[in-house]
């Protein structure tokens, strides 16, 4: 219960920040319109989205109120007590069912909201892990009614359908990662070359005064993680470059050789141009 409390603390604070911004004041209606539908928009899908959380806390304060029953039957000497187990039991069954169709409820929401990734991702983790919680505790608790020859049918059906849950979470989340990871990889990727004005028309770089244009040789460029290059030493006492980058993202500057170094001051505005950099040298 209380990985679910936090959890419906985590999307309050979602709430929270949605709501923190003033809407600025449009002198144009049609605009002014528009804002307020889009604010709209994004409060319904908060709202859906903490219905169905609260749905799903619910879900788990009904199954460990029929865990405590389960116990409290256990601990009896009652006839029946097997019967109030297997009742119980297939309660429990029944709401972690209504459970999982609540959480790929969830899971379409998330998918089709406009809140932050990063917020929804860490949702799916705190299902996932509540989710391997009750798998824990169920496995105990069959264990624990096996010794007592209480074998329930429902218990291994619902343990069963609690893995199935948690491998597709997790199966679901590392591919996820994966993809996001991939196009970090591709965002942040960028290439360059330096050389003399003969060696850039050889490799096809320089055409007629023109910069990659046609077919040129990509095999010549060097590929480079913009956010760990931020500076190329040009070992010339020339250097232009040749594409096309911000004057105020970068700086060319002497060294004690009085040969130029190219220092990339802000990556994201130097490379949001072109992913390819070129510069000619004598």
């Amino acid at each position: 219960m209380k990985k679910l409390l936090v959890l419906a603390m985590g999307m309050a604070a979602i709430v929270a920040c949605n709501n923190e911004k003033p809407m600025p004041v449009v002198p144009d209606g049609g605009q002014n319109d528009s804002l307020q539908r889009i604010i709209e928009q994004k409060d319904n899908e908060i709202n859906d989205i903490m219905a169905t959380l609260n749905e799903i806390q619910e879900g788990f304060r009904e199954i460990n109120e029929a865990e405590g029953r389960v116990s409290v039957a256990k601990a009896g000497e009652r006839a029946d007590k097997a019967q109030q187990i297997r009742e119980n039991i297939q309660f429990i069954s029944q709401r972690m069912a209504q459970n999982r169709e609540l959480i790929n409820k969830l899971k379409s929401q998330m998918q089709n909201s406009t809140l932050k990734a990063d917020q929804l991702q860490k949702v799916i983790e705190t299902m996932t892990k509540e989710l391997q919680d009750k798998d824990t505790q169920l496995t105990q608790l069959r264990d624990e009614l096996d010794k007592k020859d209480i074998h329930i049918a429902e218990l291994d059906e619902t343990i069963n359908n609690l893995h199935n849950d948690v491998d597709n979470l997790r199966t679901e989340g590392e591919q996820k990662t994966q993809t996001i990871n991939t196009q970090d990889k591709q965002l942040n990727t960028a290439w360059y070359v330096f050389g003399t004005k003969k060696e850039l028309k050889e490799q096809g770089v320089l055409n007629d005064g023109q910069v990659l244009r046609g077919n040129f040789n990509k095999n010549y460029f060097t590929k480079v993680d913009i956010r760990n290059f931020g500076e190329l030493k040009l070992y010339s006492k020339d250097a232009k470059l040749m594409t096309t980058h911000p004057s105020s993202s970068y700086s060319l500057t002497r060294d004690a050789n009085k040969q130029y170094i190219l220092r990339i001051t802000n990556p994201q505005l130097f490379w949001s141009t072109s992913k390819y950099l070129v510069v000619q040298v004598k």
